[in-house]
């Protein structure tokens, strides 16, 4: 190991173990930073029995910073281990921030490919000129200690028609062939995504360019190809999106486009489908589990107009609950995972009609059945869903966030995770989902519903997160 990535380890650590949550707000059933600022996921992966999640991390500071990757682990989804960072900025070539990247699982250990981000001081534009996005490879044996870094490709090593603005790895291996994936701008400023092969998983050359016919966007951000049930997916977060409309509200989109064909020749992209209709939702990622394919994604967004009053108490932003993706109707559904109830506790029933007005526990789940249009009012929220579409409204503790809208089709039932700062609704078993960070002035919760149909709330437990210390520390003891 290298001086710097010691010292950089040990101030993490250092910085970690001297925080002390306090005020209100923080999450119990969505993974939130151990200090300072958290973004993208990174990694995901189920390796040697146990589930992986890493993320864009800036332990120093909770307005952000030069990026880490922190790390947490898990051997069912809901307790977790905080584990020491993974990657620090410790080389010429991630100077600048250990940006996102992803996991790919071998018998020998663990493979994570990301970005290396390097700006160089000057007058630049930091797109055409002045800065690195390298592919950089660094190993792990055991899935906690790093072994070894390796530089794959700089930006020489890309299309010459694209910008400096080439990130984001997705690795994958496919057909006894290692594929990947990274987001990139066009010097025409046409957002793309760029696939490279690999005999080895070392060695890579470009095969290929996904690209819409007319422009979407200037960059495609944290893109994802995957195949579902027959169907191949291209998730992207697009930069530079100029339509608006539900699902495009925010100041950077995220969704995904069908993708017909071969990605690694000919290919088709459809219309691109909004992920979640929201105001926090960004940057997802996925991981097939067995038969299942799982995401989870940052519940913030880049460069937004809102603020979280978090970071007053020293730590930002938190991820998403982890959710089971399905095709239904040729659309992407998402659903919370079924784990998720093994944290559920008192139980309680409601059939309503008109009005209804119970209070929540600090954390709840929320399963609504109705039989048409329903508005609810939770601490400052509201959403109303009626003629086939929903808006959702943060009246107070929204720091700035207002309304959102999605198209629903006729309701049949929503499910609502309400924890003390993150809120996310799914509509119709998951076909459409609204996430947003709130903050309501009074933590004892009152929703009341308006409409007709039944209500189950559950009152939910917080995850169990240990300090990997303390259960290398028990392991000893026993």
């Amino acid at each position: 190991m290298n001086a710097l990535r010691s010292d950089l380890q040990k101030l993490a650590a250092a910085a970690e173990a001297s925080f002390r949550p306090e005020g209100p707000w923080r999450p119990g059933i969505h993974l939130a930073p151990p200090v300072g600022w958290l973004n993208d996921p990174n990694g995901l992966c189920c390796f040697q029995g146990e589930y992986h999640i890493f993320y864009q991390y800036a332990p120093f500071d909770a307005g952000g910073g030069v990026k880490f990757w922190g790390h947490y682990k898990s051997k069912d989804l809901i307790s977790w281990v905080q584990c020491p960072v993974m990657l620090c900025p410790d080389e010429p070539y991630d100077i600048h921030g250990v940006y996102s990247g992803s996991a790919l699982c071998r018998e020998d250990g663990l493979y994570l490919y990301y970005t290396g981000n390097v700006k160089y001081d000057g007058d630049f534009d930091y797109i055409h000129a002045g800065r690195e996005g390298n592919t950089v490879l660094a190993y792990s044996a055991d899935g906690i200690r790093l072994n070894w870094k390796l530089l794959l490709l700089r930006n020489k090593d890309y299309p010459s028609e694209m910008t400096l603005h080439v990130r984001d790895p997705k690795v994958w291996k496919q057909d006894g062939r290692y594929y990947m994936i990274q987001g990139a701008r066009t010097q025409e400023d046409a957002a793309a995504a760029l696939i490279f092969e690999s005999k080895d998983g070392f060695q890579w050359e470009h095969i290929n360019t996904l690209r819409t016919a007319k422009p979407f966007g200037y960059m495609w951000e944290c893109p994802d190809l995957f195949e579902i049930d027959g169907q191949w997916i291209l998730i992207v977060c697009p930069q530079g999106v100029q339509k608006k409309g539900p699902g495009l509200e925010n100041r950077y989109a995220c969704g995904y486009f069908p993708l017909w064909g071969d990605f690694r020749g000919d290919y088709t992209l459809g219309e691109f489908i909004p992920l979640d209709f929201g105001f926090d939702f960004y940057a997802p990622q996925t991981f097939l589990d067995r038969d299942r394919r799982l995401l989870i994604a940052w519940m913030g967004m880049p460069d937004a107009e809102y603020t979280n009053p978090t970071v007053a108490y020293g730590w930002q932003h938190c991820l998403t609950s982890f959710r089971e993706l399905r095709l239904k109707g040729g659309r992407l559904c998402m659903r919370p995972i079924q784990e998720l109830e093994h944290l559920h506790e008192e139980t309680r029933t409601y059939s309503f009609s008109e009005r209804l007005t119970v209070d929540l526990p600090e954390i709840a789940d929320i399963q609504i059945t109705c039989g048409g249009a329903l508005s609810l009012a939770l601490s400052g929220i509201s959403l109303k869903a009626e003629n086939g579409s929903a808006a959702l409204t943060v009246h107070e503790g929204g720091y700035g966030r207002d309304t959102r809208t999605a198209f629903t089709g006729g309701l049949r039932n929503l499910r609502i995770l309400a924890d003390s700062s993150a809120i996310e609704f799914f509509v119709n078993d998951g076909e459409v989902s609204l996430s947003a960070r709130w903050y309501p002035a009074d933590l004892c919760l009152a929703l009341t519903l308006y409409g007709e149909g039944q209500a189950v709330v559950y009152a939910m437990r917080s995850m169990e997160i240990t300090k990997y210390a303390e259960t290398v520390s028990a392991k000893r003891k026993t």
